[in-house]
């Protein structure tokens, strides 16, 4: 399903104001700030992927701001993977500043400040994506913000390719191909972001970071086991215990804690998924809750309604 918003269609003194609410409405609460002088031109179509939503942001230069009193009232906690067309475009988040030219793509976090500006006239690919649905397939995406990931070739070029020829096709498809699509995309993005040697280092030693990898691969690889546990993934991996505690203490969680979300992600995904027609407890069976009451716990714990609810809101 497609929406679009162009300035066009707003009186000239009305259009810095309209393309404020446009973009707050697209992606979440932003403070603009514009060039001086009225004149402003922007456009914005936007695709919906299920829970994903893919946007093409055509506008001159501005600067767009999250503050902390945005996040006051903010519960659902996003991810914007933005690539730049025409002009480098700079963003600034918790202490660090990149500049991402065309030919790149980077990462934004919801749920912290940030800045982010381009001086020239731009055309920007958004993908927005849940962050539930991201840690699914990424642990700890937030250590990525701020990181510009090359799109000129291998699997990065592959996944921006992808995002541009998905939009023009997303009318053509029905509910459960969107979803999808939506997927498929971010499985491209996984991979394009594991192919960077960056984000084994990013938070802990490049040894360090090549042990969490692999151990998250084999956790995401084992959730429908209902035994799978520290000890287990320990051997598997050839670590010791205490050291594979000591990899997810650097991401400031657990080994269980990372199962348990894991596990949960997918369990939403299935949930809001139009073409699961999986009972609640079949759902949680297969990505290894061998307790239905606990699933449910859990489930609202981390999401803040249950899993029928969800199912729910999901249909309509």
């Amino acid at each position: 399903m497609r929406t679009a918003f162009s300035t066009a269609h707003a009186e000239p003194a009305e259009r810095k104001r309209a393309w404020s609410e446009a973009v707050s409405r697209t992606y979440f609460p932003l403070e603009l700030a514009f060039r001086p002088g009225p004149a402003f031109s922007g456009a914005l179509d936007v695709w919906s992927l299920g829970e994903l939503s893919i946007s093409r942001n055509v506008s001159d230069g501005v600067v767009y701001r999250r503050h902390a009193r945005h996040l006051l009232d903010a519960h659902d906690e996003s991810f914007l993977i933005t690539v730049p067309e025409r002009a480098e475009v700079s963003f600034r988040q918790d202490g660090r500043d990149v500049r991402c030219r065309p030919g790149a793509f980077l990462i934004e976090r919801s749920h912290l400040p940030y800045e982010f500006a381009h001086a020239e006239p731009n055309a920007l690919w958004v993908l927005k994506v849940p962050s539930p649905v991201l840690r699914a397939r990424i642990g700890a995406p937030e250590r990525l913000a701020t990181l510009s990931f090359d799109a000129t070739q291998g699997v990065g070029a592959l996944f921006v390719d992808m995002l541009r020829l998905t939009a023009p096709r997303v009318d053509e498809l029905d509910e459960a191909a969107r979803a999808l699509a939506g997927r498929h995309l971010v499985d491209l993005l996984a991979l394009a972001v594991e192919a960077d040697p960056r984000t084994l280092g990013s938070q802990a030693s490049s040894v360090q970071g090549a042990h969490l990898h692999r151990v998250e691969r084999y956790i995401r690889a084992n959730l429908a086991r209902a035994d799978l546990g520290p000890q287990g993934i320990a051997e598997a991996c050839g670590l010791s215990v205490r050291y594979l505690h000591q990899l997810f203490e650097t991401q400031g969680t657990s080994v269980c804690g990372f199962i348990r979300r894991q596990r949960l992600a997918m369990c939403d995904e299935a949930l809001r998924d139009p073409a699961c027609r999986r009972s609640l407890s079949e759902i949680a069976y297969r990505w290894g809750f061998g307790d239905q009451a606990q699933f449910s716990r859990q489930y609202r714990a981390e999401f803040g309604c249950t899993p029928r609810e969800a199912r729910a809101a999901a249909r309509g």
